[in-house]
């Protein structure tokens, strides 16, 4: 799968010559750049254990992103460039590390921009011994192609949905179409992964969990989320793994759209409440005390 000359990767479909070297929407061009790559102790117990847990999830962060979050906790990868130019060989050496080193799975966050160079390293991975569980690590604005496009690749999509209402996705990640594409993008997700699969100490293996960030301010628009997921669970026949969070910290440019502070307990209730009527509660709900900045590693490019 070669750079694309008109680039469709993402739902901004800017049509940049990436394979040219030119800049796309979300910031990435020809190259491919890595921001870190270690154990990572703070995913769903299911993925990367306890917090002391030595093991933990193998995370990859990859540098920009087709989304514009205004309080994006990862805001000097997604935002402002930091990385390290790699090529796919050497990619496909940091998965192996990753492995040796004794990770529970592979978890790639925010990679879209670049999938043919993921694709290209996870064969060459594979082919060299990879066999851990690959996670794909996504804020859910993804395309039905590209989801397609890593049928056999990827064992478990952790996703966001972070919104029900397209004026809010306009306002807080200037994407209005935000909630129809991930509402698409997951229902090919679940019909692709199928239901929850555990290994036998409770690590999955295969299937989706579904994280949505409750937002200062917007537990209504939350409570919305939360009826959509309902329903695609109905709709689809397919479970998977709800993961409710409250850790929203006023990062980067939150102030100015009006998250300058951490949701209250009042809130976060109000949604807990919601999910519990509709019957999610087959996977995590986070605690109230866990807005906490520790969640957000350093960016110092370890293990690129």
């Amino acid at each position: 799968m070669p750079l694309p000359h008109h680039c469709t990767l993402c739902p901004r479909a800017c049509g940049a010559d990436r394979a040219a070297g030119q800049a796309g929407y979300c910031g990435a061009d020809g190259r491919l750049l890595v921001a870190r790559a270690a154990l990572h102790h703070w995913e769903e117990p299911c993925l990367s254990g306890s917090p002391d847990d030595a093991r933990g999830s193998g995370t990859v962060f990859f540098t920009h992103c087709a989304l514009r979050c205004c309080y994006c906790q990862n805001y000097p990868i997604s935002q402002q460039g930091v990385g390290k130019a790699i090529t796919a060989a050497r990619l496909a050496e940091i998965f192996l590390r990753l492995q040796r080193d004794g990770a529970r799975n592979l978890n790639l966050v925010t990679a879209t921009q670049y999938l043919p160079f993921v694709v290209e390293a996870l064969d060459a991975a594979k082919a060299a011994g990879l066999t851990l569980p690959v996670v794909y690590n996504t804020g859910g604005y993804e395309t039905v192609d590209s989801v397609r496009a890593l049928a056999g690749y990827v064992d478990v999509w952790l996703t966001d949905f972070k919104y029900a209402s397209p004026a809010l996705a306009a306002q807080l990640s200037a994407a209005p179409d935000y909630p129809a594409v991930a509402e698409a993008a997951l229902r090919q997700m679940l019909t692709q992964t199928g239901a929850p699969v555990y290994d036998g100490a409770g690590f999955l293996q295969r299937g989706v969990i579904v994280r949505h960030l409750a937002l200062p301010g917007q537990w209504q628009d939350s409570r919305a989320v939360l009826r959509t997921l309902a329903r695609l669970r109905r709709e689809t026949g397919v479970p998977f793994v709800p993961s409710l969070m409250s850790q929203f910290t006023p990062f980067y440019k939150a102030a100015e759209h009006g998250l300058g502070r951490r949701i209250t307990t009042y809130e976060y209730r109000r949604v807990v409440d919601e999910a519990i009527r509709l019957g999610l509660t087959e996977g995590y709900m986070q605690e109230k005390s866990s807005a906490r900045e520790e969640y957000t590693p350093p960016f110092d490019l370890e293990g690129v």
